[in-house]
């Protein structure tokens, strides 16, 4: 939507200004100060706890993902503020990356502290996973592998114990195509937090729960978040035969699918703004042309994506 970018761009690029003046300098890296990793407290070496930090996780993920997002708006609008593009690049490459730590988990403060609360409910520093798109098992495969140990010491501490908490533990799983841990806190979500009428139980209630639920449910069917159209990433073995409808996805498409036996059976695509299609399945991929308000039926044909 090129009309809601043009809207938004001055907001992006206030945002960059603001961060580029904003942020402090340590250790050769631009970090937010203070800063504190929403929540939760750490133990220092002499045992004294604390909330306050620099450049937390969370922050250096969300910043990341602005600074690249003002990038790509630039590109798309054609910005020629060439030297203003050029400081906030220089900026954006000074941010902390994300760093693993001694128990092979993300690390969610510079420091790798120990935890006051190892099971905490809150779960930040994986902001890169969910709902961000900086760690893929495409594209960070390492980053995944620690992004799974953050996630099992919090279960195994007794994390998830809040509905949302739990809702977003499933998106998590789904983006890292763990298709049975999503079942198994999809279940956990609604045996543990789901009261009679469907309200998520915090207690006593809070939305984030039964969004977040139906938000999982739909990345464990389809994701779009990698530049391509995803098709069952996560699809549980419990869920043989199924179908679901007029799913959006990025690229302005409106997807329904249907499955038989654990297999994809067909996809329809309606494209809305009649951009090009890339879809994968499994290892399987197809791209092709569309046109504005038509609709594409795929079908797996043997061991290749074929569109009817």
């Amino acid at each position: 939507d090129r009309k809601f970018l043009e809207k938004m761009y001055p907001l992006l690029k206030e945002s960059v200004q603001f961060f580029m003046d904003f942020l402090v300098e340590k250790e050769r890296k631009l970090v937010t100060c203070p800063s504190v990793s929403p929540e939760n407290t750490y133990i220092m070496k002499d045992g004294t706890k604390g909330c306050l930090s620099y450049g937390v996780t969370m922050d250096n993920e969300i910043l990341h993902e602005l600074f690249a997002d003002f990038q790509k708006a630039a590109e798309v609008l054609g910005e020629k503020d060439t030297a203003f593009l050029a400081a906030a690049r220089k900026c954006e490459q000074k941010l902390p990356e994300i760093q693993i730590g001694k128990h092979g988990q993300i690390m969610e403060w510079q420091e790798d502290y120990e935890e006051a609360e190892p099971g905490h409910r809150h779960i930040s520093h994986l902001w890169a996973l969910h709902p961000a798109y900086q760690i893929t098992p495409d594209g960070e495969p390492e980053l995944c592998k620690a992004a799974r140990v953050t996630l099992q010491r919090r279960l195994e501490s007794g994390g998830g114990h809040t509905g949302w908490s739990r809702a977003w533990i499933l998106n998590m799983y789904a983006r890292l195509w763990e298709e049975e841990l999503c079942y198994k806190n999809l279940l956990a979500l609604l045996k543990k937090s789901t009261l009679p009428n469907l309200f998520d139980n915090h207690p006593p209630f809070q939305i984030d729960g039964n969004f977040g639920g139906t938000a999982g449910i739909t990345e464990m069917l389809l994701q779009s978040h990698m530049g391509f159209i995803q098709l069952l990433p996560a699809l549980p073995d419990a869920w043989k035969n199924g179908s679901i409808t007029g799913i959006c996805a990025k690229g302005n498409f409106e997807i329904s699918i249907s499955w038989k036996e654990g297999q994809l059976d067909k996809a329809t695509i309606l494209s809305g703004s009649g951009t090009p299609c890339n879809v994968r399945y499994g290892d399987k991929t197809l791209s092709f042309s569309t046109v504005k308000g038509k609709k594409y039926e795929i079908t797996l044909v043997g061991n290749l994506l074929k569109l009817l």
